[in-house]
């Protein structure tokens, strides 16, 4: 953990413009007065307790929230409840049965439709096939698999039987999986053969194959034959299973394991700047309730809407937004499996207006990538379906958040730029579709969150001015702690301030009106001439720029003034990188931000390294500018 002292930041991007809500999202929106609905949720349990009414519990919680053993905060405690049965049982003995729970589709132009019934069928089918394998409540069962029908069916059927499932992302090295699968203790991996991406196949069986060898606990693992017509059994090891086989023949019903509120869900592993992936684990009741609240009200979802997050399930997006979540409602998603522009950039759009998707969320990254192509794309097709937009994963600047506001919601759709973190587990902070938007800004906190802005010594900051972003009490989607480590959790996250206040890592102001904006991670601070910068608010203004799609800055050591800025840009089509633009866009920052954004060199490029989940990682322009070492790659999207 790093002692680096922070006092804020000192310049800022102004940004003007306000968006008053529609009158036709007023008057459909499930809460009409947000405001009073904020007022409901200073009584954190009262409110909570409310909200996990909605669910069908085995056996009532006898204590709301226990703060006794602080910042180990446990939700819904005394509570009996499944997951699973929430998510999809229910909806067959409430009229549902047949209604579609998920439609996918891949960028081969293949379609499955699922009915809550058909998916019932399949989940009680694996359920039943994993506790053949001997799989009881509170084995760790592992999932490799890309965006498809059956790693759904396998999430689902571990939270059946009280399995904790801990997915990894379908594109990590070897070495990132075996270390993922070693720190759980997995005793079972599901694993499909292979993806396709733009075109190609991607072979994850050898990865498989390479990975297994190093895995003691892994007993069994089941194949699913996802890109190949077949496997010969003779191909396969000892403890290899075809998951065809495995389920056939299997009940199509499975009793539910009612687990205690606070019984581990899953695990998700998420890397920090340095050090090993940490191990986030989630529970059982809290998370429900914290993921399906806020999507609802959030995203104001009715019977009548067809959802789409285009968050992956390797990543908490795809955990709470792109499964549990919309089933938790009962309302039908979109999984697709594909890439944001093959094989071409409009086909987000295209889907949008096949399938008529009313709701749709995805990352600031994508929207700033279909930028690049302009406008042709999404005017080639009808995206009146919309309602709402929404964004997540990193701050969404304001011209990305305009072009989106303008190209995609054709001015009718409010955008719900979303804050929070795989340790969240659920939405912290984001505006709804009755409030005010304004563009860069993820507005106000969710009722029943608190969040402030600190300096170091844990004082409360004024409006205007940076600091660390905090969580001043408890929400029921918080993680509990880090696998195998306690003390990482406490020393990341609750030692820095008194009274158990969660530090988020991220640095932030409020405005005047109680709006927050996100300046970036505390590590991606710049100091130039003592002055410190936010480097998301450079990044922001130089996307202002008509040349520029996306940005991403460093500092650089300057004999003078400490540090200038250095920045990475990849232009839009048509624009020439040279003498010219370099200055104009030094300018422009300089008019954006003031005089001390000193921007000391530019370099045209044509990506950017991210996560798989869409985050810039600043820290590996740094390495590479410097010759240092990478560090943690495991969730770079090589």
């Amino acid at each position: 953990m790093s002692n680096k002292k922070f006092r804020g930041t000192d310049v800022l991007l102004h940004e003007k413009r306000v968006f008053e809500p529609k009158e036709d999202v007023l008057n459909r929106s499930l809460v009409k007065n947000w405001d009073e609905e904020i007022e409901k949720g200073k009584d954190i349990e009262k409110y909570w307790a409310e909200k996990a009414e909605q669910f069908v519990w085995f056996k009532k919680w006898n204590k709301i929230l226990d703060e006794s053993n602080k910042p180990f905060y446990q939700w819904f405690t005394g509570g009996k409840i499944n997951l699973t049965y929430n998510a999809v049982d229910r909806w067959i003995e409430t009229g549902k049965r047949n209604s579609l729970a998920i439609i996918y589709i891949n960028e081969r132009g293949e379609e499955i439709k699922l009915t809550f019934y058909e998916l019932y069928t399949h989940v009680n089918k694996m359920a039943n096939a994993l506790k053949n394998l001997g799989v009881v409540k509170g084995d760790v069962v592992s999932i490799y698999m890309p965006m498809c029908i059956e790693s759904i069916i396998s999430m689902l059927a571990c939270a059946k039987i009280g399995a904790i499932h801990n997915v990894v992302y379908s594109g990590l090295s070897v070495g990132s999986f075996v270390e993922r699968m070693n720190d759980s203790k997995s005793k079972i991996l599901i694993a499909a053969d292979g993806t396709y991406r733009r075109g190609k196949i991607i072979d994850l069986k050898n990865i498989v194959d390479e990975a297994i060898l190093r895995c003691p606990s892994i007993q069994s693992v089941v194949v699913i034959n996802h890109v190949k017509e077949s496997y010969e059994l003779a191909e396969l090891s000892g403890i290899e299973l075809l998951y065809d086989r495995l389920v056939e023949g299997e009940s199509s019903y499975c009793e539910p394991v009612w687990l205690n509120s606070e019984d581990p869900l899953f695990i998700l592993y998420t890397s920090g700047s340095v050090g090993e992936p940490k191990g986030v684990i989630h529970t059982t009741a809290g998370y429900m309730v914290g993921v399906a609240t806020t999507l609802k009200y959030n995203f104001d979802i009715h019977d009548d809407d067809l959802w789409w997050c285009t968050g992956d399930i390797g990543w908490i997006t795809g955990h709470s937004y792109s499964v549990y979540g919309p089933l938790l409602l009962g309302t039908t998603s979109i999984i697709y499996e594909g890439g944001p522009d093959f094989p071409d950039p409009g086909i987000w759009w295209k889907i949008i207006e096949k399938y008529g998707v009313t709701k749709f969320y995805t990352s600031p990254t994508a929207i700033r990538h279909l930028m690049r192509f302009g406008e042709r794309y999404a005017k080639l097709y009808d995206l009146s379906s919309l309602r709402i937009l929404g964004t997540v994963g990193e701050t969404l600047n304001p011209e990305a958040w305009m072009w989106f506001y303008r190209n995609i919601g054709n001015k009718n759709c409010p955008i719900i730029d979303t804050w929070w973190q795989t340790e969240n587990g659920m939405h912290l902070i984001a505006p709804t579709p009755t409030i005010s938007l304004k563009p860069g800004s993820v507005a106000k906190p969710f009722p029943g969150i608190e969040a402030d802005i600190f300096d170091d010594d844990g004082n409360s900051l004024p409006p205007g001015q940076g600091g660390h972003l905090v969580i001043k009490k408890p929400w029921p989607a918080m993680f509990r702690t880090l696998l195998n480590n306690d003390e990482r959790f406490l020393d990341t996250y609750w030692n820095d301030f008194p009274e158990c206040v969660f530090k988020s890592g991220d640095l932030a102001r409020k405005d005047e009106d109680g709006y927050f904006w996100i300046q970036g991670r505390s590590d991606d601070i710049l100091k130039v001439a003592g002055h410190r910068i936010g480097s998301s608010e450079v990044e922001s203004a130089l996307v202002s720029h008509p040349a520029i799609s996306e940005a991403s800055v460093i500092g650089k050591k300057d004999p003078v003034k400490g540090e200038v800025i250095k920045a990475f840009v990849i232009l839009k089509g048509g624009y020439k990188f040279d003498s010219k633009l370099i200055e104009e866009l030094k300018e422009h920052v300089g008019h954006e931000l003031g005089p001390v954004a000193v921007i000391g060199e530019i370099t045209s490029v044509d990506n950017l390294p991210k996560t798989r989940s869409g985050k810039i990682m600043r820290r590996i322009l740094r390495a590479k500018d410097t010759g240092e070492e990478l560090g943690d790659t495991s969730t770079l999207d090589m």
